[in-house]
Order: structure tokens, then C-alpha cells, then sequence
């Protein structure tokens, strides 16, 4: 292949290398020159342009991409037509991505000039999805180059294989203390794992942590015709004479492999009973987040053995996402128990909706409205308490006079709520372990609901965030675990962390409550004189 500058009569049967602008005159990259272009060139008065010409024996960069991509493609994948030199890969079915990762190399070292790029091997795919391209360097290749790639593809080095287990049946094991809807949650986010493969929970039993009992629980899955059982324990495997792999044992199985090199997902177990695959899932599995269970299922579900050596393989990548809803997280929270717990509240606001007055000052039974709401806070269970102050602050702060309270002032407090909430969770003490949100115009929250959210507060057993709940809504305040202090600090405009509530929703201990005091704020002169006449 030659390269390199041309006259433009010189460049007759070249391809641009680069895209040339001269005045109102542009030519494309890749353009190929014919007459027109070489009266086009010479009329706009250039007097050079870079070209590259095939030479005998070399192969356009379009049909090599072409060649090779043609030459990788398995079972479930299609290839698009190449442009520019590239050749994209497609899924032609939902799927689990195989890849002969050999065979990759190979290609990718028979020379520079040709590249092939894969999604990561057993990654599962929709149909439609790309899952890699071939992408040729230069215009153009040497023959013998591209079929030296077309040879070290062989055959099949990628496929999609299309799921095969439908029926799934699943066994939870109950331990007291474990609430029924922590298993309704389990269910539904399995469903919903289970649900881009086309498979359907059949079953579902929930028995006692007993070996006895969930080997019949196991058994009773298999004469169902599940194709794949899945154990939730209510206590997490620690040995191989556990309950779950001792009860898989006893129910005719055997344990193929316990533990994996992946976080969140370390202790997970594989086995198989009746020839069908078993699985002792972990408890980050209860979680939608991405994690090591999901690595296994989705292979399994195609119909991929998954063996010792394919476990112990995938240390490399194998620290994912932390899930923040596990029990020991990564980086341990200071003091991450409900015996210390920041007091939070936001009196910074401008009480726009008022009409003026600031709402805050405003006096219910011969008392400020926020010293009020303050007074209940430290008679609460809270280890301290921190006022962000905004509008009107040496006023605010005037009110609370002789209070053991911490002031920290909001100098964004015109942008809204969010900027209260960072300022203040920047300001808590470092020793706390979580932060109770509390608004300053909530004059009906006292110190005993406080307490019950202190109370349901237990990061041990996965309870990271407190609310009182009534009819299904969801009121204030709003106890937070320090694990969720980095999205608070991150929340932005006249909102608060409401929607972190549903992104975390399998981290809510609600506390149902029969006052309406968690849901009556004073945004309007009309609220305010309700609560004024009692």
C-alpha cells in the first residue's frame, strides 16, 4: 500500500487520508479520486493532498473488516455491513456472550492494522445489542494479513447462546427477626433477574433454617420439575457443613463448589441435585444491584456448566459496585449503630408560601414554631442536635437562645432545601453513625416518634434508612445511615432525598404511626392558623 502526497493529477485512483477544507471546497476522508474531484482540486487551487493507493495483493480496509468479522461470527450473531473500515457484531438473540478468548489474541496479534474488540466473555446480551467490532487501522491490508486473522478466528469464537431453563423454583430458610416482606422483596427482585431470560419462578416455600426440613423443601422443588433451584438462608453459608450445602447433601446432591473471588457475592455455592443445578444464594442477592450471583445465574440459565475453574477465574474484575445494604461494608461507618444518631434540622428557608412572615418565629401556644420542633428533637434519643440556619438567621438563632444546639449557616439557602441538606450532613459529628432530617416547620413530630425510628434504625440487619409510614405514605423525619451521607451531599435544587428512599427501598424500616404529625408541615397561613387554634 502506498501513502503520502500527490499532485492532484498525480492522486487519479487514490483515497483521501484526510478530510481538506479550502475556502468553501471540502473533501471527505476516504473519498476515492476520480476526474471530478481532480478538477475540483485544481480549481480550488490545491496544489497537494495525502492519498493512499492499494497496491497488487492488498485488500481495501471495508472488505478485510468484512472477512474477519464474518469469519468470528457464531451462532446468535450477525454482522453488519463494514463501513470506514469497521465491521460491527450484533446479537441476533437474547443470549449469554461466549467468546473463545484464545482466538481473540490470536487475531489481534497477527498485525497492528487489524484490531477486534469483544464485550466481556459471558456478559448476558439482548437481541440487537452490539457485541464487537473488527476495525482495520489503515485503508487498506496486505491479503496474507487478512487471511491470517480469517485462519486464527477458526469457527465460533463468538456466540450468543440462547437461554434454556425456564422454571425456576425457589426456598427461603426463616430465622426469627427475619420479616416476611425482606422474602416478598427477595422474590420480586429475583423475578425481575429471572425475567430477560424468559424465566418464571414455578415455586416458592418458605421453611425454618433446619437441614431437615429444607432438604424436603428441596426435594419437593425437583418433583416439581424446577430446572433450577435457588436456597435464600436466612443466615449466610459459612462452612461447608452449613445447613444449606448439609441439607442440599442429605437431599440426594452434592456441592460442587462453595465461595467465589467476587465482591459483593464471596459466598455463594454451587451444586446440583437430580442433574439439576442448585444454587445457595448469597445474601447481597436479596439486592438488584449488579453482584457475583448474577455472574452464575445468567450462565446458568443459558446452559453453561459452571465449574470450579470458571469460579476461581473470575477474581480478576471481581470487585464490583458495593451494595450499600450489606451488613459489612467495605470502609466500616464510624459508629454505624442506632446508639449514636445526629439530630438534623433545616431552618433555613425563606417561607415563601407564607406570603412574607417568617414561619419559623411564628408563635403556636405562646412558643416560636421552631423551638417547638426543637425542643421535641432534644428530648429525643439523639446524640446531638444541628441547626442549619439561612434566612433570617441571627433571628432563628435568637429563638433557640439557651438550647444545646449546634448552628451551621446555609449560604445557598436561596437554591433551596438540597443545600441545607449538604451543609448540614457536612457539619455532623464525625463519631455519628446516622443523621435524623428534620424540618423545622413539622411542629407535631415529638421526641417518641423520634425514638421509634432510633429504635427500627439497625445497619446489622440491613435497616439503613428509617421513616414513619401511614397508609402507605411515607412521612417525615427521615433517619439516614452515614453509608447514604455521600448521595445526600450530592442532592440538588428544592428537593430532598425522597427518591433515594425508592432507590434504596430494600434498605427502609418503616415505622408505621398513627399520628398525623408526621405529615402536617406549615406552608401556609391557613396551616399555621389551624394549628394555632389547637
Amino acid at each position: 500500500m502506498k501513502f503520502g502526497p500527490a499532485t492532484p493529477d498525480d492522486a487519479l485512483g487514490g483515497v483521501t487520508v484526510h478530510t481538506l477544507r479550502q475556502g468553501a471546497f471540502v473533501l471527505k476522508k476516504g473519498t476515492i479520486i476520480g476526474p471530478m474531484e481532480v478538477e475540483a482540486l485544481n480549481r480550488a487551487g490545491v496544489k497537494e493532498i495525502v492519498v493512499v493507493r492499494l497496491e497488487d495483493g492488498d485488500v481495501s480496509e471495508d472488505v478485510a473488516a468484512a472477512d474477519v468479522a464474518k469469519a468470528v461470527a457464531g451462532e446468535g450473531v450477525t454482522v453488519e455491513r463494514a463501513f470506514t473500515g469497521r465491521a460491527n457484531l450484533f446479537a441476533a438473540r437474547a443470549g449469554v456472550l461466549v467468546i473463545d478468548r484464545p482466538a481473540v489474541n490470536r487475531i489481534n496479534n497477527i498485525d497492528e492494522a487489524i484490531t477486534f474488540a469483544t464485550l466481556p466473555a459471558c456478559k448476558p446480551v439482548v437481541q440487537g445489542e452490539m457485541v464487537a467490532t473488527v476495525k482495520l487501522i489503515p485503508f487498506g491490508v496486505e491479503a496474507k494479513l487478512r487471511d491470517a486473522a480469517v485462519a486464527a478466528a477458526r469457527r465460533d469464537v463468538l456466540r450468543v447462546l440462547p437461554y434454556r431453563i425456564k422454571r425456576v423454583g425457589i426456598v427461603s430458610t426463616m430465622l426469627p427477626g427475619l420479616a416476611p416482606k425482606v422474602i416478598d422483596k427477595t422474590l420480586r427482585v429475583t423475578a425481575e433477574r429471572l425475567a430477560p431470560a424468559g424465566a418464571t419462578i414455578i415455586a416458592e416455600r418458605r421453611v425454618p433454617h433446619e437441614e431437615a426440613v429444607l432438604s424436603a423443601a428441596i426435594k419437593e422443588m425437583l418433583d416439581l420439575g424446577a430446572e433450577l433451584v435457588i436456597v435464600f438462608g436466612a443466615s449466610a453459608i459459612a462452612d461447608r457443613r452449613d445447613v444449606i450445602p448439609a441439607a442440599l447433601t442429605s437431599a440426594g446432591g452434592v456441592v460442587e463448589h462453595f465461595g467465589m473471588p467476587v465482591d459483593p457475592g464471596n459466598l455463594l455455592l454451587i451444586g446440583k441435585a437430580r442433574g439439576v443445578p442448585v444454587l445457595g444464594a448469597p445474601g447481597c442477592a436479596r439486592s438488584p444491584v449488579e453482584n457475583g450471583f448474577d455472574w452464575v445465574l445468567m450462565r446458568l440459565l443459558a446452559g453453561l456448566k459452571v465449574a470450579k475453574r470458571d469460579l476461581t477465574g473470575m477474581g480478576v474484575g471481581g470487585l464490583l459496585m458495593e451494595i450499600v445494604t450489606r451488613p459489612q461494608p467495605r470502609i466500616s461507618p464510624a459508629a454505624d449503630s442506632n446508639c449514636n444518631i445526629a439530630a438534623l434540622i433545616l431552618a433555613a428557608g425563606c417561607s415563601t408560601r407564607m406570603g412574607g412572615p417568617n414561619k419559623l418565629l411564628a408563635e403556636v401556644g405562646g412558643k416560636p414554631l421552631l423551638r417547638i420542633v426543637t425542643e421535641q428533637v432534644l428530648a429525643s434519643k439523639a446524640s446531638s442536635v444541628t441547626v442549619v440556619t439561612g434566612h433570617q438567621a441571627a433571628e432563628v438563632e435568637r429563638t433557640l437562645r439557651g438550647l444545646n444546639v449546634t448552628f451551621v449557616y446555609n449560604p445557598d439557602f436561596p437554591e433551596g432545601l438540597a443545600s441545607s441538606i449538604r451543609v448540614g450532613i457536612g457539619a455532623i459529628p464525625k463519631e455519628a453513625g446516622g443523621a435524623l432530617v428534620c424540618l423545622g416547620d413539622m411542629p407535631l413530630v415529638d421526641a417518641d416518634l423520634i425514638d421509634q425510628l432510633i429504635a427500627a434504625f439497625a445497619p446489622d440487619r440491613g435497616q439503613l434508612i428509617a421513616v414513619p409510614v401511614s397508609d402507605g405514605r411515607q412521612g417525615n423525619p427521615v433517619l439516614w445511615s452515614r453509608r447514604f451521607f455521600g448521595e445526600l451531599m450530592s442532592l440538588d435544587g428544592d428537593i430532598g432525598g425522597r427518591h433515594l428512599l425508592a432507590s434504596h427501598a430494600a434498605a427502609v424500616a418503616e415505622v408505621s404511626v398513627d399520628t398525623h404529625g408526621a405529615f402536617f408541615d406549615i406552608d401556609t397561613p391557613q396551616a399555621l392558623a389551624a394549628v394555632q387554634r389547637g
